[in-house]
């Protein structure tokens, strides 16, 4: 009962951590580096039409249609809303970020606990009047048992940190391609310079 109350906390501590990296990977519905090598040979208005009418269908791509509308606002009010949509994306970049670090200290205090648990059980029900050498075979079973249950502790905790740094790794990727995203919607919105007028 104990190996598998073991098992069953490392598997939720690894399913949460994974979870995570969900959130950091999914953040939005179109990855932003994706859209920002879409729109390296766009010119001005026509690759912003082409990116609202690819988000215009897709329910899960709010805060691209969110961006799409705070470019759009006059210049007095752009930065501000589009610095809201970018708060909007570190929030959900940043979504679940400490859940694999406490995870991570779940399945080890778990993992010592229930070890802990399984020799203490074991040694009180071994009886004083049993000969030496089966007490020794007890022993060596429950340390046994203690170990896997321990070791069971020990994986979900490998797990979660791997999930820990590969969701900061996602999440710093993310952030990164969404500021060369905004900075390229930036440059389609604003008009072009005037040319100089010739003498």
């Amino acid at each position: 009962m104990i190996p598998l109350l073991a098992i069953l906390v490392a598997l939720a501590c690894a399913a949460a951590s994974a979870r995570r990296v969900w959130f950091a990977a999914n953040a939005t519905a179109l990855h932003p580096a994706e859209i920002h090598e879409a729109l390296k040979a766009g010119k001005g208005p026509e690759a912003i039409e082409s990116l609202r009418a690819l988000v215009a269908n897709d329910p899960a791509a709010d805060w691209e249609r969110d961006l799409l509308e705070a470019l759009a606002a006059p210049a007095a009010q752009r930065a501000a809303l589009v610095n809201e949509q970018l708060t909007e994306l570190d929030y959900r970049i940043q979504r679940w970020s400490r859940v694999p670090r406490v995870c991570a200290s779940i399945a080890t205090s778990a993992g010592f606990m229930l070890a802990t648990l399984v020799l203490r059980r074991g040694l009180a029900d071994s009886s004083e009047d049993m000969p030496v050498e089966v007490a020794q075979k007890i022993v060596s079973s429950l340390m046994g048992d203690a170990l896997t249950v321990g070791v069971m502790g020990m994986v979900g905790t490998a797990f979660c940190i791997g999930a820990l740094t590969e969701a900061r790794r996602i999440a710093k990727a993310h952030a990164a391609a969404a500021d060369r995203l905004v900075e390229r919607l930036e440059e389609l919105v604003s008009p072009a310079p005037e040319a100089p007028l010739a003498p």
